[in-house]
Formats: C-alpha cells, structure tokens, sequence
C-alpha cells in the first residue's frame, strides 16, 4: 500500500506542477526581460503596440500576485501529497528553433527599430534562439579590446554608433529569446586580413607549402589550430564575448576544425615529431596523423569549454558541424566525442540538402540518434541564399522530418526566412507559423555543467617520458594547468601529482604556500609547493582542480647517495594512482567524472615496444576474467575524498630458491609501476637464511603467489624492468615479508585497482 500511495502521489505531484506551475514558470521565461525593467519602464517602451503595453501592466498588475499566490498554494499541496523522497520526473530536453543571424544580414541589424521588429517578430512566431555571428573574415562584430590592441579596425557599428552585439542580445531577451553569440570561422581567416598580415607564424599550410584553401567562403587561410598562440587568441576573444555581454552561450561551427590536408607548417611537424618520434606521414589522410591533429583540436575545445564554464557555468555551449564522417575525416572535428566528453551542451547539424531522402539519411545517423538522447539537438537547414532561394514546400517538407524525429531546427539565415524568397513575406511567416504552433521556450538554468556519457575510456600508455632517460616504465599523457601534454610517470606504487615547474600551463592556479617534501624508494627526495589546479588526462578533464606538488628541488638521501637526482636525467613527473594516501597530494583519478572515477586496470605491454594501457571506470565486462583479494580499510585524511585503503594484499606466499625462504605465506605486495625491478624486504636476516641483500642470482628463482589468484615467477638476471631482483634486510620493516613485484609483473598480468570495494584483480595476460 504504501509503495502505491508514493507512485499515486508522484503521478498528483506531476500533474499539479503543470497545472499550477507552468502559468507562472512560462511566464516568468517570456517576460524575464519585462519583470527587470519594469521599474523603470524600459520594457513599456519597447513594445510595438500600445495595445500590448496596456495588456502587460494590466497582466503585471492583476495577474502575477495571482500566479504566485497559485505557485505558494501548489508547493503546500506537494508537500502535503508527498513524503520527501518522492521527486518529480525530469524535464525533456529543450527544443531548438533558432535562426543563424549572418553578416547578410548586418544591412538589417544595424538599426534598432528593426533589430526590436524581428526579435518580435521571431517571438510571435514561437522561434526561441537567435544565434548573432561575432566573428568571421578575421574581424569581431562587436568592438572588441583585443583587437584594437592588435590594431585592427572595427566595421561594423549600428547607424546610430550602437554595439550592434549588445542590441540584438538585449532586444532577444526582451522577447525571451536566447542569444547565444556564433563564431563562424572559427580558425578560418581570409590571406589579406590584418590578422594573417601581422602574425604570418600562427598559418598553417599543405604538404607542398600551399596557405590557402577554396570553399564557400572564396579563398582562405587557416590559423594553426596547434599553435598555443592561436589558441590562447581565440580563448581570448571567446572570454570576451562571455564576459563583456549578457550572452545565454558561445557556438561554434564546422570552421573550429582544420581541412584534413593542412598542418604541415614548422611548428606542428615539430610538435608532431617530438611526441611521436617521426616526422607527419606524407598521406594527409593517414589515420594516425588525422587522430593526432583531431585530438588536439579536441584537447583545446576541452580547455576552451572549461575556461568558459568557469567563468559562466550555465553558458551554453554549442557547436554546429558537419555530419561526422566528413566533419572528423575532412575536417579534423571530432564533436561526436566532444558530446561524450560532455564539453558540448547543444548541437545542431548542418544538413543543407535539397533532396529530401539524402537529408533524412542524414539526420538518422547513429551520432545523432545518440547525441540526441544526451542533449538538445537540431538540423541546421537553408531557408535560401541571395542567389539561391528556397521555396517554402522544401523547407515545411525537412522541418516536418526533422520534428517527427524530436530534432530541433536551426535557420540559415534570418534574412532568407522571408525577406528574399520566392514565396511573399506574409505568406511564408504563416508557413513559419504552422511549423511552431505552440511555444517552447528555453532557460539556461536547466544547463548545468555535463558530465562525459561513457562509464569506462581506455588511455594509452607509452613506453617512453617527455624528459628523462629510464630504462622501463608506463607514462600516460597529461596536461597540467592547460599546458602542452606531457608523458608523466604512472605509479601504482605511491598517491598523488608531482611534476617540475615547466609541465604547468596558464591556466590559474591556488597556490597554497605549503612546501611538502615527498621520499622515493631509490632515495630521491622530492620538494615543492602544494597547488590546486585543472588537469587532462589525455583528452579527459578531471571534474575540478586537484592538489599537485611542484617540484623545485631534487636531492638524494643519505642512506641512497646514488638516487635518480645524483645521475643528471631531468625530472618527468610522477601520477601517483595508489589509494592508500598519507597526505596531501591524494591520487587524482579521485576526481575523474561519474563512474570514471571508481577505479581502474592496468594491462601492461608484455615487454615490447607496444604501448600498454591505462583503463578508466570498472565495468561488469571490462572486470570479467579477474581474480579479486581484499584490501584492509584505512581511516579517512582530511581532504582526500573517498575511502582510502591500504593496497597491500595479504597472504602472499613467496619462494625463493636456494634459501630458506620457501612457501612463506604471511608475506605482503604491492603490484607497483613505478619499481623498475622486483624486490623482496625481510625484517630479519633469519627470515632470508642465506641469501645477502643485494642483486638475486639465476639460482635464486622467485615464485610469488596468493593461493587461487595468481602464480608468478621469474628467474633472476640483469635485464632492469624484465628479471632483475633486489633482496634486502630491514628490521624497519612493517611486515616479516613484504614484495613489489615491480614492473615486469605487468608482462604477465593486468590489474585492476578497486578503490568502492577496496580489492585488487589479477587477471593473467598469457
């Protein structure tokens, strides 16, 4: 009975939210603009007709305590019908009708009265986006700060010296429209601009040397996507727009991207050369070299969505592409991962066809029938070019299609909707009018940050670091504080970032002024300061900053004289993913997002030259085949969120040969990357019989296993990080046995690290 009763009252709850909420929630969206300025009467005289004035102070006046007073009541009933735990189901994604706002139609825009006429204009027919470019053919539409620094002029004021950006977002939200400013060109720039004329540098080029390229937009350059300059231009510019303006978002189109045979200028041969070890493939289209260049384009557009978010977290961010096979094969623009990453809020789709079988192909697509159970998504359709118009059958036929399938839609552009058509302005408003019969309006309230869509991602790990020398190790690719990426050492022996100064980026940082000081088992001390900022794994963001130190200083023990800091090799960096933190720095895969973040499998290279892998977020499938032992819980830390455990499995038997160490369960281990050679510590020389510390022989076979989960053994020799064994004595030993099988255990196993059941999995790789 009771289950019912709390199915009934979630199904009252629902339907009194739409009786009585909805009146006020509409209206409050609509008039949000209105209820601002009605004060002082700035909304009163910007209507059109004093018709309507008279009826909104009329509504305001008589209406809205009315509204409230409903709103009050209904908040008692819920809570009346409801024990608390009940919750109202969530609302459906809010449907696109917008219009792209081109430099065509600048000639129109320019004047108020008639940026104020089409904002109502495109209210009354129930549109609810309007999407004003603010950059193309390497100008701002808006005057723009940073521009001007650079000395380039600025074209584009109203007849009346007005911001034309500032009027249209102000007009749109009068009329409770979005406005969400449009990048267009993204990294496109016409050869003769002031832009390419001042830094020659930030292009980028084709295999023969070629700077230009011929589309739609006649011919043009493309400012190197790769080149840290340009991307911190573009960001600037984007920060400006968001900040300057009360914008609802940023969108960015099928020109954020770069044309599959460009990026063979110096610096990204370099750049390309000195992470992979060879220069770019002569074929453009190569698969590795289209990943490389369409991952960093995704890196920065991971950056860029931050930073934007940061500064405004309910901003839309929007991107409207290609379709993904061209835009990813021809044009380096990976979005369909961009909207699993979840950096992208809202999506739309060019889909410019005449022939409507093609279009519906189009819009049926696998990527959007997904993307479109994650976001708000929308086709961009033509309404007609100048030269080239489109009857209205055509544009009913595609929007038809588009809505049947719970698309939204996106017009290219406002002036083709009904100034230059074939059919009569009147006649094609009411064709628009028959398309959205009803309002839907939109909130950037509902559009908190995402979170990526997929429950597990799998990391490369290379067998080499940025810097350094070492002999063997699994290096996964970071980049710290918006820096270039960097191949940082993986430690599942030890908790937490530690990386040299250089690594660090210009993105901001909260400096601690806590100097911390971090001993290696070789012997290396590490010291630094504590800071918190942003990281990547690969092309993946941690959800907030993380604490890393900041290596200033090396220096070796001394009891260890001959540590890593003594032989010269530069520091590469250390990520330490161990769950059993002793302080501050914890293990930043802590923050990964959603189910990202409840542990991983390292499957290891086998000894080659592969690279191996780091497999983020346990699944049931990627967990099937492991053999699991407990870890023991440990008390929390301050500051470090989640359990914490000690990551030594128990019950470890060890033997080795031609010493009295033999079947030995009472033993302890840690599977650890960041060891080059195995090792096994005794508290007493009794215990080892007798072998003397130091390098084990090949008569001094080691087997290490736990009864039922895995059987490892290894036969001694000199190869670090393939069969080299180290014994010592130490009566400082916590344990009577204690192994680190180093990382050659990684040759025959992958393991995975449960950090919610705090267990550990071997599964055997042979």
């Amino acid at each position: 009975m009771t289950t019912q009763f709390w199915e009934k009252s979630i199904g009252i709850n629902a339907t009194l939210t739409n009786l009585l909420l909805n009146p006020v929630r509409r209206c409050l969206l609509l008039c949000r603009s209105k209820l601002r300025k009605a004060s002082d009467g700035v909304a009163a005289s910007r209507q059109t007709s004093p018709f309507i004035h008279q009826g909104w102070w009329l509504l305001r006046k008589r209406l809205l305590p009315l509204l409230f007073l409903i709103s009050f009541v209904a908040v008692l009933l819920l809570n009346s019908f409801a024990p608390a735990i009940a919750q109202l189901p969530p609302q459906p994604r809010q449907e696109i009708r917008g219009v792209w706002l081109s430099s065509n139609d600048f000639s129109v825009f320019r004047n108020r009265s008639k940026v104020q006429a089409a904002m109502s204009q495109l209210r009354q027919l129930n549109f609810n986006t309007v999407y004003p470019v603010v950059w193309n053919d390497g100008y701002t539409h808006y005057p723009s700060a940073i521009m001007q620094k650079m000395g380039i002029p600025f074209f584009f004021k109203g007849v009346d010296g007005q911001d034309v950006i500032a009027d249209i977002i102000s007009q749109a939200h009068s009329q409770g429209l979005l406005a969400i400013p449009w990048f267009e060109f993204g990294f496109m720039v016409p050869l003769s601009s002031e832009l390419a004329s001042q830094h020659p540098d930030w292009l980028t080029q084709m295999r023969d040397g070629t700077q230009t390229s011929t589309n739609a937009a006649a011919e043009v350059a493309w400012l190197n996507p790769f080149h840290p300059e340009v991307q911190k231009f573009i960001t600037e510019l984007v920060m400006e727009v968001i900040t300057q303006y009360d914008a609802d978002g940023i969108q960015f189109d099928d020109h954020t991207g770069l044309p599959v045979d460009f990026g063979y200028d110096k610096y990204t041969i370099s750049l390309y050369t000195q992470e992979t070890g060879n220069p770019p493939p002569p074929n453009p289209q190569a698969q590795a070299w289209i990943k490389w260049r369409a991952d960093k384009i995704t890196a920065f557009m991971v950056d860029l969505y931050q930073t934007v978010k940061s500064r405004k977290p309910n901003a839309i961010f929007s991107v409207a592409p290609d379709y993904y096979n061209f835009a990813y094969k021809l044009y380096l623009q990976d979005w369909l991962n961009w909207v699993r990453l979840g950096i992208v809020d809202e999506l739309v789709m060019q889909v410019y066809r005449k022939d409507l079988e093609s279009f519906i192909t189009q819009i049926t697509r696998p990527e959007i029938l997904e993307t479109q159970q994650i976001i708000p998504t929308g086709i961009g359709i033509t309404a007609g070019l100048r030269n080239s118009p489109v009857a209205l059958p055509q544009i009913q036929s595609q929007v038809q299609a588009a809505q049947q399938r719970g698309l939204g839609i996106s017009f290219f552009y406002y002036e083709s909707l009904w100034d230059i058509a074939p059919e009569p302005a009147a006649q094609r408003q009411s064709a628009f009018a028959a398309l959205f019969p009803n309002p839907a309006l939109r909130d950037i309230s509902q559009n908190p940050p995402r979170k990526p869509t997929f429950d597990t991602i799998s990391l490369p790990l290379y067998t080499k670091p940025s810097l350094g020398q070492r002999v063997r190790g699994y290096f996964l690719e970071m980049a710290i504080a918006n820096g270039q990426p960097k191949r940082i050492l993986l430690d599942t022996g030890s908790a937490g970032l530690r990386v040299p100064k250089e690594f660090l980026g210009n993105a901001p940082i909260r400096r601690t002024g806590q100097n911390i000081k971090e001993i290696l088992s070789d012997g290396t001390i590490l010291e630094g300061e504590l800071v918190y900022t942003n990281i990547r794994f690969g092309l993946l963001p941690a959800t907030e900053p993380v604490p890393v130190q900041v290596v200033t200083s090396r220096q070796c023990t001394a009891q260890k004289p001959n540590c890593s800091a003594k032989n010269g090799v530069p520091f590469s960096g250390i990520i330490g993913v161990n769950y059993f933190e002793k302080s501050l720095p914890y293990n930043p895969l802590r923050k990964l997002p959603g189910n990202l973040s409840n542990g991983f499998i390292v499957t290891g290279n086998g000894g080659n030259n592969n690279n191996g892998s780091l497999i983020l977020g346990l699944t049931a499938d990627n967990q099937a085949g492991f053999k699991m032992a407990p870890w023991n819980k440990q008390s929390k830390i301050n500051d470090v969120p989640g359990n914490r455990w000690d990551s030594q499995v128990s019950k470890v038997c060890l033997t080795i040969a031609g010493s009295s160490a033999k079947n030995l369960c009472n033993g302890k281990m840690i599977a650890d990357t960041g060891t080059i050679n195995g090792l096994t510590e005794f508290k007493s020389a009794s215990t080892a019989g007798k072998l003397k510390p130091g390098v084990l022989r090949s008569a001094n076979a080691v087997k290490v296993a736990i009864n039922g989960i895995f059987d490892y053994s290894l036969t001694p020799g000199t190869r670090d990080g393939f069969n080299r064994w180290n014994l010592s004595i130490s009566p400082q030993s916590e344990v009577p046995t204690f192994v680190n099988t180093g990382i050659a255990f990684f040759d025959k196993y992958d393991v995975l690290f449960d950090q919610v059941n705090g267990r550990q999995g071997f599964r055997s790789r042979r």
